[in-house]
């Protein structure tokens, strides 16, 4: 159980990877605008918004990055259910707040990946 619960949580830590990417480097492409519903005009006024909610997701994958590869087992164990846990609420207010697409896309990984760890 173990492995599974570390490969679920690394699939949400590249995911706030890739979340990261497309709202700090790629935001007013449009990749980035039909990922996140925008237009032109409101990408580029909200560039540097975008860039600290990307920066945000990346310190969310950093945490469960770090979560996966302490070397004390019980510490690891802690950090991956602190920023899973993040991950959720997170994807939760996101969800009624902005988009409700993102209580599938983030949220339910996260659920995922939190239930693994805690049975591993």
């Amino acid at each position: 159980m173990q492995i599974i619960s570390n490969i679920f949580t690394s699939i949400v830590a590249v995911e706030h990877v890739y979340i990261l990417i497309l709202e700090m480097f790629l935001w007013t492409t449009a990749r980035a605008r039909k990922a996140f519903g925008t237009e032109t005009a409101f990408a580029e006024a909200t560039k540097s918004l975008a860039a600290n909610q990307g920066l945000y997701n990346g310190f969310l994958a950093a945490g469960l990055f770090w979560g996966l590869v302490h070397p004390d087992a019980a510490v690891g164990y802690q950090l991956k259910i602190f920023f899973l846990g993040c991950v959720l609420v997170a994807a939760i207010y996101g969800g009624f707040t902005a988009k409700r697409s993102i209580l599938l896309v983030q949220g339910l990984p996260a659920f995922v990946a939190l239930l693994a760890v805690l049975l591993s």
